[in-house]
């Protein structure tokens, strides 16, 4: 009797001292909602694009530096990527952070669609991801601290995920090789951390090269480059229905000449290549491939291309993500104030939305085994390398799309602010469960190793191209 009376006063002790750490982290970070709310919209005002985003990584650094982190800058051979850690010993947590914007996409924090005037706007909110992962880092920190536990947590400044592959070049530097779990989030219309999938991606310029000449007067001794990428394109669309129904492929013109009455002597198509499977990316490219060579044959023009992002597909871990849903039902969703109801409610109307409603921010996604995506992230390659846990959190309106133009908008208000409070909350949390429970790592560990199987060998996408740093350019 004595036995089980001591059991369940051991049980009923950890509850409450669970509970007391749960709610000490929460009030940390609501204490500190506007000074992190502050750091997101000033990335969100610099709107970065891949590779350039020196302000963001600065400011990100400097917050960190701050706040007793080491920083270590320009690592695998970019400038904007950097690691920042504090504490020593096992286990290492990571927590990605990424901060580039997209291009084409500026917009005012108003519902209506009006340009900001510059090159580039957050429409996928990573400078609410990169900020809200430094709070939850931050936050860690301090628990380590003040409970005087071992352990490391590390930031990872994550560049260029919008079509660069920053991560990818960190993994192949060896830089996730004494990792034992990474987390990361991101924005959304909707609070979810089911295990998700992301698709493979392999991406490149191809450029084709001719002979200008007067269009009108002498179009015999020009060779028009434009011909070689619309001849490519046309054979590639008619290859969409020899590939798999669930492959995309998508493209764009990027450079098709300057003027009609010159023959173009240099065009640009940039592509990528998705699937669910790495290996029929590199099937379906490689056929890419082949077209240009033949347009490029067919057309008279030369052809050379430049890979330009690859990225493995998402490898979801169950141990860890049912950790981590656990944390998001604890934290709750988002509660819009009645200016932000008004705000959210002319973002449906701009949407088209039928009986649009603003529910979903304030409640939690309910758990499902697996929860597909088709869109691709550089998260993959971490996750074939560290067990690897995400989750996503109203930043936005729901109903928003990613990539639009009211993604931006939502993200540059107090909404997105909030729904990156959350993430923070969720995060710091999910880590420090891991510190106190090694056991779990070690089965997310083993999950791992029996999802990649056993002969499983990293070989990025992109080879052993040097990082795009000029993709954007």
């Amino acid at each position: 009797m004595k036995k089980v009376q001591h059991i369940l006063f051991f049980l009923l002790f950890s509850g409450v001292v669970f509970a007391q750490k749960t709610d000490k982290i929460l009030s940390n970070l609501n204490a500190k909602k506007d000074f992190y709310g502050t750091i997101a919209q000033q990335i969100w005002h610099f709107a970065e694009m891949g590779y350039q985003e020196e302000k963001s990584a600065a400011l990100l650094q400097q917050t960190l530096s701050n706040e007793e982190f080491k920083i270590t800058k320009g690592v695998a051979g970019i400038p904007t990527a950097f690691i920042a850690e504090y504490g020593e010993g096992l286990p290492v947590i990571a927590i990605l952070g990424e901060y580039d914007a997209l291009p084409g996409l500026s917009q005012e924090a108003v519902t209506e669609k009006k340009s900001a005037g510059k090159a580039a706007g957050h429409a996928c909110g990573h400078h609410l991801f990169g900020t809200a992962s430094t709070a939850a880092a931050i936050e860690v920190k301090n628990w380590l601290k003040t409970n005087h536990k071992k352990g490391t947590i590390r930031f990872y400044g994550c560049p260029a995920e919008e079509g660069g592959s920053g991560k990818v070049y960190l993994v192949r530097e060896g830089l996730f090789n004494d990792v034992d779990a990474a987390l990361h989030w991101h924005p959304h219309d909707a609070n979810d951390a089911n295990p998700g999938s992301a698709l493979a991606n392999k991406s490149a310029k191809f450029r084709f090269y001719g002979i200008a000449s007067h269009a009108g007067m002498a179009p015999e001794k020009g060779r028009s480059a434009l011909d070689g990428v619309e001849a490519m394109d046309m054979m590639v669309n008619m290859m969409r229905e020899h590939i798999p129904s669930d492959a995309r492929i998508h493209y764009v013109i990027t450079n098709g000449g300057k003027a009609p009455n010159v023959v173009p002597d240099f065009a640009e198509v940039y592509y990528y290549v998705r699937h669910s499977n790495r290996k029929t990316v590199l099937e379906i490219f490689d056929r890419i491939t082949k077209a240009a060579e033949g347009a490029a044959l067919g057309t008279g023009t030369k052809m050379e291309y430049e890979l330009i992002g690859g990225t493995h597909e998402l490898l979801p871990n169950i141990t860890l993500q049912k950790m981590m849903y656990a944390n998001l039902v604890k934290v709750g969703g988002v509660t819009y104030t009645q200016e932000e109801k008004e705000f959210g409610n002319q973002i449906i109307q701009s949407l088209g939305i039928e009986n649009g409603s603003l529910e979903k921010a304030s409640s939690i996604q309910p758990y499902k085994p697996l929860d597909p995506s088709f869109g691709s992230t550089d998260v993959g390659d971490v996750s074939f390398t560290v067990p690897t846990a995400g989750m996503s959190s109203a930043t936005w309106v729901p109903g928003t799309p990613a990539h639009s133009w009211q993604a931006v908008a939502a993200g540059g208000t107090d909404i997105g602010n909030k729904g990156m409070m959350v993430a923070a909350k969720t995060i710091a949390l999910t880590a420090i469960d891991l510190f106190l429970n090694p056991s779990q790592i070690l089965k997310a560990k083993t999950e791992l190793e029996e999802k990649r199987g056993k002969d499983f060998k990293y070989i990025p996408l992109l080879g052993d191209r040097k990082p795009a740093l000029d993709y954007r350019k």
